[in-house]
């Protein structure tokens, strides 16, 4: 659930100061193609230059909260926001001029397209603005929870939720956390979203989901559309794990607790969000086969992994398909683990500081399996970055932000028990036989498909609250009402009127557009199958590993090296063969535990 920073500059500022660019055109004349190639060219410039202090500032507000570095933030995002909301109504000056080729169209689109936080013209508007965000990101960053009346962070209580079993106990962390993080900023938000829809209804929009939805290379609608129609595909699998996990659930914690019918108390399911169970696979776990011989954690902790160690590792699979070495700085950079002396954001974040070659990531490591997925993950991101470093600043982006998220997520699929022999960590002996497919596939369940209802619910609250169909004082209503629709979940304890929930799950207060991480979940499986294919893999999918191969690293990079300079049909069609994002690749690797669920669950009330 992470964000390459190179994304998120764009979605906060996409702009410099343009007023230079913007006077290529002047207002009382007709703009030409001429002049808008001229515009777009100027405005490059000035965004690259700009890009970096702002990257510099952010790096710097993220790794270090004070009152001071906020000020900081909020003062070089507003600027940021004035211009880049100037750029973007300057580009729609040109939108009915003939005569375009196709790259000035195309960044002229990203130009007006590629805002996520649009201020409006109004004084003021664009501080304003950029202190909320500031201000509700800072809020969430220095965020505690209680367990057994002791206060406990974001990052210490995050892990908590996946290892604790006390239901009791539980309730507390998941209530402290949306009560002490999440409701205090519902004020906030409720303004943001009333200044960021204004800026958005300014550059033409009916509203700000529809201008998120715009960036997509289809109309809103249509991607709307997408996203249903994919959720349509998956579903049926999502609905067999639902039922066969409230079972064990019941079984464990008994009627009192997990009732056998009706949706999933969701601080049973192992993570705050309830968006991904695998910490809770001990408990689901199958008699036999969901004993897999090993646990990664484990194996990471008996080789001796530190935090560096584990990164390294995540290196050693882009070096293996043929990608250079990461430079110097990143680890000169990077942040590792949570320093003991500040206040950081620990959500795991990718970075492109320079536009070239200065990458980072911003992690809290702690030695298990998890953040060793994690790492593999933030890694494609940087590795997707450098690939496309010589494009121009504004295609400087994955293909869609779908993309960006799923490269790293297909890197992580080929975390096989294979691909842990080979690298070490397993003992040949140990690796899981054919019998344990059912458990292999089960565990990878719990965190992919467990998590599609709520990548794409989250928006879907977001789209709207924009569109006003969700008022402010409906907010958690709202919120509750869609996560039990989508994944069949409830909270543990009554929710008052003044929660607000939405603002516990970081990517909320930070604006971070959160379809991607549907999508992505749906792209790593095209991606990797496809990497699969290649590799001339003929067993069983889920037990491919592509690792060292890099005939798959050559064809993967003539993607990633693409960036955003084309329609993402295009970019999905240079690796995998077709122009249309589905879920089949996703329910083949799944179909032999999709068969063994449904004999699970025969004789039981499914759906909730």
């Amino acid at each position: 659930m992470k964000i390459p920073f190179r994304a998120a500059v764009s979605a906060v500022a996409l702009g410099a100061l343009a007023v230079s660019a913007a006077a290529f055109a002047a207002k009382d004349a007709a703009p030409t193609a001429a002049d808008a190639d001229r515009f777009v060219a100027a405005a490059e410039k000035e965004l690259f230059d700009l890009s970096i202090p702002t990257a510099q500032v952010a790096w710097v507000n993220a790794t270090y909260i004070t009152d001071d570095t906020d000020a900081l933030n909020t003062l070089f995002g507003a600027k940021n926001t004035e211009a880049s909301v100037r750029l973007a109504k300057e580009a729609a000056r040109y939108d009915k001029v003939a005569g375009f080729s196709f790259d000035t169209r195309r960044k002229l689109d990203i130009l007006r397209q590629g805002i996520v936080l649009p201020a409006p013209a109004t004084e003021g508007a664009a501080t304003e603005l950029n202190a909320l965000s500031t201000r509700m990101s800072s809020t969430y960053g220095k965020g505690r929870g209680t367990l057994a009346g002791k206060e406990i962070n974001g990052s210490d209580i995050e892990e908590k939720m996946g290892t604790v079993r006390n239901p009791d106990q539980l309730k507390e962390m998941w209530a402290s956390w949306h009560d002490n993080v999440g409701k205090p900023m519902k004020a906030d938000y409720a303004r943001m979203v009333e200044i960021a829809n204004q800026g958005a209804k300014e550059l033409g929009y009916k509203d700000l989901g529809a201008m998120w939805r715009s960036n997509y290379d289809m109309s809103p609608d249509e991607f709307a559309r997408l996203t249903d129609k994919l959720w349509l595909q998956v579903k049926p699998l999502y609905d067999q794990l639902h039922c066969y996990t409230r079972t064990k659930l019941n079984e464990k914690y008994g009627d009192g607790v997990q009732p056998r019918t009706g949706p999933i108390r969701a601080d049973l399911l192992g993570n705050m969000w309830a968006q991904e169970w695998g910490n809770i696979y001990d408990v689901v776990a199958p008699a036999g086969a969901g004993d897999l011989g090993y646990d990664t954690t484990d194996l990471l902790k008996a080789k001796g992994y530190d935090a560096l160690k584990m990164v390294k590792g995540g290196e050693n699979f882009f070096s293996s398909l043929g990608f250079a070495p990461l430079p110097d700085s990143f680890w000169q950079h990077s942040q590792f683990t949570k320093p003991a002396d500040r206040e950081v954001i620990c959500h795991a974040s990718a970075w492109d500081v320079d536009n070239k070659d200065d990458l980072r990531i911003k992690m809290c490591i702690k030695v298990n399996g998890d953040d060793f997925t994690t790492i593999h993950h933030e890694l494609g991101h940087n590795y997707y970055q450098r690939a496309y470093n010589k494009q121009p600043y504004l295609y400087l982006n994955g293909a869609n932000d779908g993309f960006h998220e799923a490269i790293g997520d297909a890197i992580a699929l080929s975390i096989t028990p294979d691909y842990l022999v080979r690298i070490g960590l397993l003992d040949p002996a140990k690796v899981p036989p054919a019998d344990k497919d059912i458990g292999l596939l089960l565990r990878q369940a719990m965190d992919k498909v467990a998590f599609l209802p709520f990548g794409l619910l989250v928006d879907k609250w977001r789209w709207g609250v924009f569109d006003g169909s969700i008022a402010p004082q409906d907010y958690n209503k709202a919120w509750t009402a869609l996560r039990l629709q989508y994944q069949g979940i409830t909270p543990p304890v009554e929710r008052g009127a003044d929660a607000f929930d939405p603002g516990a799950k970081y990517h909320v207060p930070a604006s971070t557009p959160y379809t991607r991480y549907f999508l992505a979940r749906i792209l790593q499986f095209q991606f990797y199958k496809a990497a699969c294919d290649q590799a001339g893999w003929k067993g069983p999918l889920h037990r491919c590993s592509f690792y060292g191969n890099k005939e798959v690293g050559a064809n993967l990079n003539k993607m990633l090296e693409m960036g955003m300079s084309k329609p993402w049909p295009d970019a999905l069609q240079a690796f995998t063969g077709s122009r249309e994002m589905d879920g089949t690749a996703m329910i083949a690797y799944f179909k032999p535990l999709m068969t063994w669920l449904e004999q699970q669950n025969k004789g039981k009330t499914c759906g909730w």
